[in-house]
């Protein structure tokens, strides 16, 4: 029986990365997105057989759907990558631009989580991976406020979930993937311009997927400065580390100094 992937967001940046590297392994993918033209374009140039699930995965309804779509599929590993942000002061970024934010950086990661972490643990094993941020490791994030705290939502879910599947010695995988910026098209979403140069997203989905199939970290960060900051923030005071995001994400938003 053919052993399945699944990768969410698929139809750019990381997605299209972890899609390449998955079908070089040889698994079967289920390329997830909205935009199907770009699914069905990324299929035809991988070298494994592919099917498209066209998906707004900020809709619940849409959520149960893609799972009952797998149902009869032995998928072995799910990515959980669909996600965006948003940069600006809180009292002026659109509402509805957040909830959505919400719905799919956090409620549709968590039912996906929940759905297949069950499955994998019924099939005696699997891996899933959330994609987080670095920014799901720091306490707070003025001027991406909404989005740094979806991201913590997903390193701490993850962790807990790690923690009880190691605890019930299962062989089911669980983890995150926390980078710092990536060239892809999150900034033009997100309405930000990085002062990082960002990583390439290949090197970006390639880390992740050697940890994970390693099972070496539940918490995987690919860039040695990433690393250090996430750390040793941990040893500065809160509101230090606070002020300190703040001021660097003012700096991101377009058309400020």
């Amino acid at each position: 029986m053919k052993k399945y992937a699944v990768i969410t967001g698929a139809s750019s940046g990381i997605g299209v990365e972890f899609a390449k590297r998955l079908a070089a392994k040889g698994y079967a993918l289920v390329l997830v997105a909205r935009r199907e033209e770009r699914l069905k374009t990324l299929a035809k140039r991988l070298k494994t057989e592919c099917e498209v699930a066209v998906a707004d995965l900020t809709q619940m309804a849409e959520c149960e759907k893609l799972c009952e779509w797998l149902a009869d599929k032995d998928v072995e590993v799910f990515i959980n990558n669909a996600g965006f942000g948003d940069c600006g002061e809180f009292v002026n970024t659109d509402t509805d631009k957040d909830l959505d934010m919400i719905r799919l950086n956090v409620a549709a990661l968590h039912l996906l989580t929940k759905r297949m972490v069950k499955r994998f643990e019924q099939r005696g094993g699997g891996y899933l991976l959330n994609v987080a941020s670095s920014a799901g490791l720091l306490p707070a994030g003025p001027y991406m406020a909404t989005y740094y705290a979806t991201k913590a939502y997903v390193t701490s879910l993850t962790r807990a979930v790690a923690q009880e599947l190691k605890e019930a010695g299962s062989r089911v995988y669980v983890g995150c993937l926390c980078p710092g910026p990536v060239e892809t098209e999150f900034n033009a979403v997100a309405n930000v311009e990085f002062a990082l140069k960002g990583i390439r997203p290949g090197y970006c989905a390639g880390y992740a997927l050697d940890m994970m199939f390693k099972k070496r970290r539940t918490v995987i960060v690919p860039t040695l400065l990433m690393k250090i900051a996430t750390t040793g923030a941990r040893f500065l005071p809160v509101k230090a580390v606070v002020a300190a995001a703040g001021m660097q994400q003012r700096r991101k938003v377009k058309g400020t100094e």
